[in-house]
Parts: structure tokens; sequence; C-alpha cells
């Protein structure tokens, strides 16, 4: 397809929001917190920008001057480099398939709570009544209500992988949305998307400056901005906190994936796209923060409202059991008259208060972290259920959720449709049935994380369908464009676009700092599987109520191995096949040659 022919952002803006709705996603919300959780709150932001600059910055900006100089998806910008690189853009969109495949039932989750909360009352706010109707589900007591209605009514989920069920019809629907939203979102190709983000781009930060409102408003909502904002400086000294940090960089900002490539193919050619980088870096960077105000405001008041609540049971067992004045206790004195009561009236204390008294612990109820789907769908919905028009927010919540999910799987999608359309036997065909016939294909073998054991299979393909081949394809990426594209042929390349060479500080980036990070994490994963043995997931247990660790079976480490071989199989193999067959040209030519001559 020729230069003029290639279809392009109607303006720089679009490309921006674009970039922001892809990079902004549901990583800032769920995983970003958590990992400051982990490592010692306003202290994890230290090696978190370090990384940035390090790594984040200069790799955002390699993909999309490679996107802009090249004009062509992923596997046509690495052909056109080295034909024997065919297989980097080849590994990327089967890692984006894989991404694809799982990413909407997410979105399909994210309808299925907004649909359920437009009643009186939420139905995550009270565990169902059993059959006999004498009281409630005694699954349910074990666990909590808002882990009831997400394990067992979302997800209707099995006790094991190897337990399968039919498809719940409930999530099945809500998938097929998702798809037909995503489709589209894409119809026209570049056209619909560029229209599409200033919606996806926009309105969740809206509903974030919402919630900031009504978070530090909400009672104990200052406890849990206090711990994000307490360094914990010990933690610089964990390995872990920086290895969390590159990594939370690399995939927040959606490197490798080939949609960066894909969105900058689209530009005009002398697009000031180092500038862009550099925006899109910090504000997807500053959204992370920003979100991480609002979940810890949130936090605070679940932890408080947990820790009120315990102060009050243990305000009434000490009423009960020593027969006090209503009043006589209140949460403020509760520890005081712990200790006053066990030193007056040590025996009955031991008989008929030390077993049943909790630890209430304000500290230990921020100490606990939890990411992803535990945090957006059990960890938000129990914080919701308790405030005022739960409703309201509920519903809001969850349509910024949406537009997170899908804003990400515009960009999932197109790292997709983008390459294919670079191939000649596709490229005749119109956006429309192209981006149909792909969607489908995506929604049909989906369907599988519908499943009872479908959320099995879904933490599967999170943990293990990315993690290994991105880093492996990025850093294929940095060390071509360094080592074999060569840095001044790179520079040569940004000059004609951006009419200046790149400065010192990115060549130092390309040509050393990132490759060494990118080679010391790939260290890390290799030897962090290998240490840890047979691969573990958490199987729901009826009985118990809670989710308990389990070792996958078989044919489950055979399917971790299969999606982490798959996609990093893709850059070998491509190139040995390019090989062979320029080897067959080159000897069918001599054979020619000879037979000319013989005649």
């Amino acid at each position: 397809m020729e230069k003029d022919a290639r279809p392009q952002w109607d303006n720089a803006t679009q490309f921006v929001l674009a970039c922001v709705s892809y990079a902004v996603g549901l990583g800032n919300v769920w995983r970003f917190p958590y990992l400051c959780q982990q490592h010692g709150g306003g202290g994890f932001l230290i090696p978190y920008l370090l990384m940035l600059f390090l790594e984040g910055v200069p790799l955002f900006y390699l993909e999309l001057a490679i996107g802009q100089k090249m004009r062509l998806g992923s596997i046509g910008a690495w052909r056109a480099i080295s034909p024997y690189l065919g297989g980097v853009g080849l590994a990327s969109v089967v890692t984006s398939l894989y991404l694809c495949l799982y990413y909407n039932i997410i979105n399909a989750w994210s309808f299925w709570y907004l649909f359920n909360s437009f009643q009186a009352v939420l139905p995550w706010a009270n565990c169902p009544i059993n059959a006999n109707r004498t009281g409630p589900l005694e699954e349910c007591q074990k666990a909590t209500p808002t882990q009831y209605f997400f394990f067992r009514q979302t997800l209707d989920i099995s006790s094991s992988i190897e337990e399968n069920g039919g498809i719940h019809t409930g999530q099945a629907l809500c998938l097929l949305l998702a798809w037909v939203i995503t489709y589209l979102f894409i119809v026209r190709g570049v056209k619909s998307t560029g229209k599409v983000v200033y919606f996806t781009a926009t309105f969740p930060y809206v509903v974030l400056i919402i919630y900031l409102i009504r978070g530090i408003t909400l009672h104990g909502a200052v406890n849990g901005v206090k711990y994000l904002f307490t360094p914990k400086l010990g933690e610089l000294a964990n390995p872990n906190a920086w290895i969390n940090a590159a990594t939370q960089i690399f995939f927040s900002l959606g490197l490798g994936f080939g949609s960066l490539i894909a969105f900058s193919s689209y530009n005009q050619y002398n697009n000031n796209f180092q500038q862009q980088a550099i925006v899109v870096s910090l504000i997807n960077s500053g959204t992370s923060i920003f979100a991480s105000i609002v979940t810890f405001a949130i936090y605070g008041f679940k932890a408080t409202v947990n820790y009120e609540d315990c102060l009050e049971r243990t305000r009434v067992l000490l009423l009960n059991a020593f027969s006090l004045a209503e009043d006589s206790i209140t949460l403020d004195n509760v520890f005081d008259w712990v200790q006053k009561l066990n030193a007056s009236y040590p025996q009955q204390f031991a008989e008929t208060v030390a077993d049943k008294l909790e630890k209430c612990n304000l500290e230990a109820e921020l100490d606990t972290a939890v990411e992803g789907a535990g945090l957006a769908f059990i960890v938000y919905s129990e914080a919701i259920k308790n405030m005022p028009l739960s409703q309201l927010w509920s519903v809001l919540y969850f349509v910024m959720l949406l537009l997170l999910g899908m804003g990400s799987m515009l960009g999932n999608i197109t790292a997709i449709i983008t390459p294919l359309r670079d191939f000649k036997v596709f490229s005749h065909m119109s956006h429309e049935l192209l981006n149909g016939l792909v969607c489908l294909f995506c929604l049909l073998l989906g369907l599988g994380f519908t499943t009872t054991s479908g959320n099995y299979w879904f933490t599967m393909f999170n943990d293990y369908g990315a993690t290994f081949s991105l880093l492996f394809i990025v850093l294929i990426e940095v060390v071509t464009v360094s080592y074999v594209y060569g840095i001044r042929r790179f520079e040569k390349d940004i000059e004609d676009m951006l009419g200046h060479r790149p400065n010192w500080y990115w060549k130092i980036m390309w040509g050393g700092v990132s490759p060494l990070l990118l080679i010391s994490l790939f260290i890390f994963y290799i030897i962090n599987y290998i240490q840890g043995g047979t691969p573990t997931y958490q199987a729901w247990n009826k009985d118990l109520g809670k989710s308990v660790e389990t070792e996958y079976p078989v044919f489950g480490q055979a399917f971790i191995a299969l999606l982490l071989v798959s996609s990093v199989s893709c850059v070998p193999l491509t190139a040995l096949y390019v090989h062979c067959r320029k080897r067959k040209d080159r000897h069918f030519k001599r054979q020619r040659t000879v037979s000319t001559v013989s005649a």
C-alpha cells in the first residue's frame, strides 16, 4: 500500500488521546495501588519514577518512531527493517491476540455489575437466603456477600480447573455486548477510533475526579491517604520493589504489543512524536498516582469501617459478659476496658471473653493488599455498598471501569488488525468485514472464559500469556534498533521526520541502560519461574468460603508452557523460514543459470 493511500488521524490530538486511552487502563486502577501498598506507600514512587525515565519513556519513543517511519503495522515494520525480523511483529500479534481473548471478559464482568447496580438494594450488599428460607446461605456467611456475589453469582465458579461446566448465559451475553461495542468502536478503522477516543480517554478522568471529591469526604478516608503518602524507605533496599516498578512501567505503557506501532503508523510523516511520547508517558504515570489517591481514600474508608465494626463487636461482647451499662464503654475506650476487666476479673475474662476477643487493628486492615479483580470487583464493591446512594456510586464506578477497559481494547484489537491489513490478501477486504471477522473469532474463543472453570483459564492467560513474551519482544526491538539497524541510521530517520536528531539522553537509554534493564528483568523472570516450582492458582473452596492455593494439573502446566513458547518461538521460526527460503531461491537461480549456460 502506498504511503499516500494509508488512512491518517484527523489531527495530532486524536493520536495522543488514542495513546492515552490505550495506555491508561485497568492496571492504573488495580495494579499500581497494590504495588504502593506492598512496597512502602509513597516510597514506591522513587523507583517507579526512576524506571519511567530509564525504561518507559525511551522505549515508548522508540516504538512511536518505528511506526511513524515505516507507516506499517508491527509485522510489516519489522520486515522492512530486516526480513529476518518479521517474527518480532508476528510475536506481538500473537501476544495481542491472547490479551484480546481474556481482556474483554473483564469488560463483560463490568457490564454484569453495572446492570446489577440498578436495584433497590445492591445484590452484593447482603447474603442470599438459603433454600429452606431459614437464614443466609452458609457459603456466603463463611465468605462475605461481595466475595459470594463475585465468585458464585458472577462467575458461578467451579472448585477447580479440572471441574468444568456449561457456559454462564449472563456472562456470555455480557461478553457478546462487549465485543459488539468493540466492533462498533473500530468498524471503520482509524476514522471510527479517532472519534471514540475523545470520550474513552477523557470521561474516566471525570469519574475519577468525582470519586476523589466523594472519597476524601468519607469517614476514615484520611487514614488511607496518610498510609499512601507515608513512605517506608526501608523498602528501597528491597530488590522486588525495583523489579515491580520496572515491570509496572513496562506493562502500563503497553510496550511490545504492537499497538503503539500501529497507532503511530497512521500519523503524518512529520508529526512530533517525541513530544507526544513524553506527554503520554507522564499522563499515564500521573493517572496511576491520581487513581491511587482515590483508591487509598476508599481503602481508608473500608478499613476504618471494618476496624470500627470490630471495636463495636468487642464493646458488645464486654457489655454482655460483665453486665455493664450501655454507655459505659465507647469505641474510644474499648482497649482501656479490655485491660481493666482483664486485670480486675481475670478468671471471668478468661472463661467468657478471651476466646471470642478479636484483634482490632487499623494498620493491619490497611496492610491487607489486594490486586486485580479482587480489588476492582470485591474491595471496591464492598466499600460502595456502605456509601449513601450506593447505586449511583456503583453505576459511576463500573462505567469508568468499562471505559478504561474499552479504551485499552481499541489498542489491543488495532495491534491485530493493522498488521493483517498490510498483507495483500487482506488489504482488499473492507474495514467492516475484516474487523468483524477478527472480533467474531475472538468472541468465539473467549466464550471459554464464561464457563464455570473459565476464571482459572483467565488467571492462566493473565499470568503467563504476555509477561515473558513482551519482555523478549521489547528486548529484541531495542537491541535490533541499536545494534542491527544502527543508532546512527535511526538518528537520521528521526531527523528526517522531526528536523533534528535525538539528544544524548535517548541514545544512552537505547544503546545501554534500557537493554540492560530488560535483560535483568528477563533473567529475573526466568529464575523466578524456575524457583517457583509447580505453578499454582487460587481455587474457590465452597466449604471454606474462600480461595485456596492449588497446583495446576499436568494439562494446565502444559498449556502454560505453550503460552510461554508460542509467541516467543515466532521470532526464531520466522528467521529460519526466511533463511531457508532465501537459500532455496539462491539454489533455484543457480540452477537456472547452469541451465541457461548449457542451452
